[in-house]
């Protein structure tokens, strides 16, 4: 580190600055002890002789001081090149205000680190996901061109659903990617809860025609306050769940306008008991999952991480094998 020409002025000032009040001490002690050995009737020369000795002292310890003090200035410059290793190489505090700055450093350190891990996590995980989206896309794709070369008239449905299915993924893949800024992204106003969840049904109604789901939708009137595109999203990868695990019997949409709260009932295959606490975690497949190996563990992850930034809350209930229920509380921020 090269040393600026006009640092040892400015260095020499910031340092008397510092000692003002012990030079201001020093200077009262002299003036005391003059005061004294007039007082006392002690001879001129003793007097200038021991004044000038007392001051002496003094200026070499101050210069003394200051050289430790610039020293000290330099390293601190020093570390400053190598912050990620500051832990390690802070000099030891020789005042209780130092011992104090210390302290506060390595907080603000160790917030900067548990940060920066932070951040490289959010980074793996958006990875790894991308990682995962891309091996699950080739799978639909790979299915619809294996239809392509055989065809066939009757495939056609077929292909329409594994079509389905990519798009499904690409949108599931964007809406992972916005998570970080999703805040910014929430356009709040009221709206009609009945058209957001015929919209989700629509766009499943080929879904529900060919599995022969039959679909129990009761009309309700009733207005919410939230955002329209990502309730809708909620309520699609809710729908998606339903009829993926649900081979034959019946959806139900009901909704308690008084209470808001919307719920969706299936009459599929159900929740292990014992992965019902874990269905909202990211990547976790349970027991269907197994089963069904195209399942990615993010649709109810993405649920839950959207429901929190709308006050709405999403609870499961469900029993294995009769079923499961999915129940999205509106009421904490509905206007009617």
């Amino acid at each position: 580190m090269k040393e600026n020409k006009h640092e040892g002025p400015a260095l020499w000032k910031a340092y008397i600055r510092e000692q003002k009040y012990w030079l201001g001490a020093a200077v009262c002690a002299v003036v005391m002890f003059v005061l004294f050995a007039w007082l006392c009737r002690l001879p001129l020369a003793v007097m200038a002789y021991l004044s000038v000795l007392y001051l002496l002292c003094q200026g070499c310890l101050l210069f003394y001081r200051y050289f430790k003090f610039r020293q000290r200035h330099r390293y601190l410059e020093k570390i400053l090149d190598c912050p990620e290793v500051i832990d390690d190489v802070l000099p030891i505090a020789t005042t209780l205000y130092e011992g104090d700055y210390q302290k506060l450093v390595m907080l603000l350190s160790e917030r900067n680190r548990l940060q920066a891990e932070e951040q490289g996590k959010k980074e793996r995980e958006a990875e790894d996901y991308e990682t995962l989206w891309a091996h699950q896309i080739k799978v639909p794709i790979a299915a619809v061109n294996l239809m392509l070369q055989t065809e066939e008239c009757q495939c056609r449905e077929e292909l329409k659903g594994k079509l389905f299915e990519i798009e499904g993924y690409v949108e599931m893949m964007l809406c992972y990617q916005r998570l970080g800024s999703l805040h910014g992204d929430l356009s709040i106003h009221t709206c009609a809860l009945e058209d957001i969840v015929r919209k989700a049904v629509r766009k499943y109604a080929r879904m529900f025609i060919r599995k022969k789901i039959q679909l129990d939708f009761q009309d309700f009137h009733c207005d919410v306050l939230t955002d329209e595109k990502w309730l809708q999203f909620i309520l699609e990868q809710i729908l998606s769940n339903a009829l993926k695990y649900t081979s034959a019997g019946s959806v139900t949409i009901q909704c308690d306008c008084e209470q808001k709260i919307l719920t969706i009932r299936d009459t599929g295959i159900g929740i292990a008991p014992e992965d019902k606490a874990r269905v909202f975690e990211r990547g976790f497949t349970g027991v269907n999952g197994r089963m069904e190996r195209t399942s990615t563990g993010l649709g109810l992850y993405l649920c839950s991480r959207i429901a929190r930034e709308l006050s709405h809350e999403i609870k499961i209930d469900s029993v294995q094998g009769s079923g499961t229920s999915v129940s999205i509380e509106l009421g904490n921020i509905t206007i009617l």
